[in-house]
C-alpha cells in the first residue's frame, strides 16, 4: 500500500513537470527556430502553429482539471471495507454491489469504478470517464506534435536526417554513447530523450483512449472485464457512449466543459434513477 501511495504522488508531480518542460522547449527553442521567417513582421505560420499547441495542450490540462474535480465517489457509503490479511497490495479495489468499488487508494467507494489513475490521483469512474477519455487523446495529440516539432527542430539545428527511418530507432543508443565521449551537448542529448517520452506517453495514451472507448461502448468497466462479468444490458452502444459522454457531446471534444447533465450535489440519485 505504501508503494501504490508513493505512485499516487509521484506520477502527478511526473505530469506536471513534463508539461513544464514541454511548454518550454516550444516557445524557447522550437518556434524561434523552427518558423523563423526574418522577412516578415507577423510569422502566419507560426502564430497556427502556436495556436494549434495550445489548443491541444488547454485541453489536455483542462481536461485533467475536470477528472480531478469531478470523482465518482460515493457520498452514501461510510463505511470502509476491511481488507483481508491475505490481501496483497496490487489489488487496489474491492467489489461490492451494483457497480461500486470500494479503492484502497483513495480509501472511498467509488461508483462505477473503472480504474485508479495514479496521474490525476483519483479513481475513474462514470462521472468523470469523459473528461479521462478526452485527456488521453489531448495528452496524445500533445506529445505526437511535439514529436514531429522536435524531430525538425533537431534536423534543422543539428542537421540529423530523419530520412532513414531506422535513424529515430538507432538515435537514443548513439546519442547516448556520443554524449558519454563528449561528442554532443547535454542539450541535445536531453532533446533525444524528450522525443522518446513524448512517444511514449503519446502511444500509452492512444492504448488508453481505445481500450476506454470500447469498454463505453460495452457498457462494461476495467474492473468488471478483470472479474469476468458483464454489466447489465443499458441498451446500444450508442445509449451507452451517451451515458457517459452526454448529450453535448460534440461540444465536450472541443472544450473541456461539462457535458452531462445530473442533479446537482446528488450524483448518486442521478446514477440510480438514470438506469431504472
Amino acid at each position: 500500500m505504501v508503494k501504490l501511495k508513493l505512485l499516487n504522488t509521484i506520477a502527478p508531480a511526473y505530469f506536471y513537470a513534463a508539461t513544464v518542460v514541454t511548454l518550454a522547449l516550444h516557445f524557447l527553442l522550437f518556434m524561434p527556430i523552427v518558423f523563423q521567417n526574418p522577412d516578415v513582421t507577423i510569422n502566419h505560420t507560426k502564430m497556427v502553429h502556436v495556436s494549434i499547441f495550445l489548443f491541444f495542450m488547454g485541453n489536455a490540462l483542462g481536461n485533467y482539471i475536470m477528472t480531478k474535480r469531478y470523482p465518482s465517489e460515493s457520498t452514501k457509503e461510510m463505511d470502509i471495507p476491511v481488507c483481508s490479511p491475505d490481501c496483497p497490495d496490487r489489488i487496489d479495489a474491492h467489489y461490492l454491489l451494483n457497480g461500486r468499488h470500494f479503492c484502497k487508494v483513495c480509501k472511498k467507494v467509488i461508483l462505477k469504478r473503472d480504474h485508479h489513475c495514479f496521474f490525476t490521483g483519483n479513481c475513474i469512474g462514470n462521472r468523470n470517464m469523459r473528461y479521462f477519455i478526452m485527456f488521453s487523446i489531448y495528452t496524445s495529440c500533445c506529445c505526437m506534435y511535439s514529436l514531429v516539432i522536435g524531430v525538425a527542430y533537431l534536423t534543422m539545428e543539428y542537421s540529423i536526417s530523419f530520412e532513414n527511418p531506422l535513424t529515430f530507432l538507432t538515435l537514443l543508443p548513439l546519442s547516448t554513447g556520443y554524449f558519454f565521449l563528449g561528442l554532443i551537448s547535454g542539450l541535445q542529448f536531453f532533446l533525444v530523450i524528450m522525443l522518446y517520452i513524448w512517444l511514449g506517453i503519446g502511444l500509452v495514451s492512444v492504448g488508453f483512449c481505445c481500450q476506454q472507448l470500447l469498454l463505453v461502448a460495452r457498457g462494461q468497466t476495467w474492473c468488471e472485464l478483470q472479474k469476468g462479468q458483464l454489466s447489465e444490458s443499458r441498451g446500444t452502444w450508442r445509449t451507452n457512449l451517451t451515458d457517459v459522454f452526454g448529450s453535448r457531446w460534440l461540444l465536450g471534444l472541443f472544450l473541456p466543459v461539462q457535458t452531462i447533465e445530473m442533479v446537482p450535489g446528488n450524483w448518486e440519485v442521478y446514477h440510480d434513477h438514470k438506469h431504472e
